[in-house]
């Protein structure tokens, strides 16, 4: 077979640096979900969704053929670092970590769904509840002390 052929979606979480809430404004958070979206799609990572809250995000992307997730995430922290502090965030940053778990096409719709509704489900639960389930939910193996930055 001389092409390649794949749809392997992966749903990635990642926060800001010690979950401060540098997107309290919301103005602010959807232009950086729509800039992140762009960037992911220059990368050939193309996003189906890019959404979360004040302290965190959640994409859902599928991925490249020809590039590594880890390496297009560093990018992507990177330059959308770096757009953030032009948008007057001067002293904004990521965590160093992410998480990232595979999906299959028949949960796209949930995902989905999930992502969109991420400010009504943090009224009852914290990131840090959340992204332990995550873990918990996708069988990832973690240790607390490094978990969080």
């Amino acid at each position: 077979m001389p092409q390649f052929l794949g749809n392997v979606l992966t749903h990635v979480v990642f926060s800001t640096k010690n979950r401060y809430p540098f997107f309290d404004d919301k103005a602010l958070r959807q232009r950086t979900h729509a800039y992140l979206a762009a960037e992911l799609n220059d990368l050939h990572f193309p996003a189906l969704i890019v959404g979360g809250v004040a302290d965190h995000l959640h994409i859902l992307c599928q991925l490249s053929r020809t590039s590594a997730l880890s390496g297009v995430i560093e990018l992507l922290k990177v330059s959308s670092s770096k757009w953030v502090k032009t948008q007057g965030v001067g002293n904004f940053s990521w965590q160093r970590g992410y998480g990232a778990v595979s999906i299959s096409q028949s949960q796209v719709t949930d995902v989905i769904s999930y992502i969109e509704k991420q400010e009504e489900h943090h009224q009852k639960m914290t990131f840090q509840e959340e992204y332990r389930l995550f873990l918990r939910r996708y069988r990832l193996a973690f240790d607390e002390r490094y978990v969080w930055d």
